[in-house]
């Protein structure tokens, strides 16, 4: 197993400086890069972990606080295992957070996180792959279509309002993609509803993106994250398979 370095970054935006994480393996050469689109729950153990994964298998992995408007990581004081049926206070102080964070702001600061990379030695060039989980599926797609030729693939596992009725729904950057993409999806998600996961494969297909969306059986929303009652280990397995896949077939 390859080992790792991590360290925590601070990337200037437009808006300020957004606090991250960085993982690579620990010869420092230069690696494909990963952006990593974290939960509403924020960057943490669990996030590092997952991206310390990807070093591991040979990338450099950007790990941002996209909350970073509202302050360093940890933006909300979380339990060690997350349990929102049993404290649903929890989404109290995260929703009005997740809904300042608007897609046009999002995507100056998605512009931010891929010039830092860009420019980071420890980062091969080219274009980079994301990955995003929950809320970072949603920003996974946009930044796809937002800065296409920086984005070779891109991946969302758990995302929730990927296709809505909105004027600003993620699904119509649709023709403007030219990475591949994957989606994971949660059978029982009430944030992305059958309709919407229709309306996200039409889109993609109609634009001729190169997709392959699944929903995943038994798995609900948040299923990957380990330090919540929402982890479903199968589901879990699975999206390392089909992320890791993705990545070895764009780098």
């Amino acid at each position: 197993m390859t080992s790792v370095q991590g360290t925590d970054v601070d990337i200037p935006t437009e808006d300020g400086t957004a606090d991250a994480y960085l993982t690579h393996p620990a010869d420092s050469e230069p690696r494909p890069a990963v952006l990593f689109y974290m939960d509403a729950f924020g960057l943490r153990p669990q996030l590092r972990t997952m991206a310390d994964r990807l070093a591991e298998a040979g990338y450099t992995v950007l790990v941002p606080n996209v909350f970073y408007r509202h302050g360093r990581a940890p933006v909300f004081d979380l339990p060690e295992f997350i349990d929102t049926g049993a404290r649903p206070e929890i989404f109290e102080s995260i929703v009005p957070v997740m809904q300042a964070l608007t897609p046009e702001a999002s995507m100056r600061d998605a512009d931010a996180y891929l010039r830092w990379l860009a420019d980071c030695p420890v980062a091969a060039g080219g274009p980079v792959a994301l990955t995003g989980y929950c809320m970072g599926a949603r920003l996974s797609l946009l930044t796809a279509g937002t800065y296409p030729e920086r984005v070779a693939a891109a991946a969302g596992f758990h995302g929730g309002r990927l296709a809505t009725d909105s004027p600003d729904s993620p699904h119509l950057v649709a023709e403007h993609i030219t990475a591949e993409l994957y989606f994971g999806h949660a059978d029982q998600d009430p944030s992305l509803p059958v309709e919407q996961i229709e309306r996200l494969e039409t889109a993609l297909t109609e634009a001729g993106v190169r997709h392959h969306c699944e929903v995943y059986p038994g798995a609900g929303h948040g299923f990957t994250q380990a330090d919540s009652a929402s982890y479903h280990r199968e589901g879990d397995e699975r999206h390392w398979a089909a992320l890791l896949d993705l990545l070895k077939r764009t780098f």
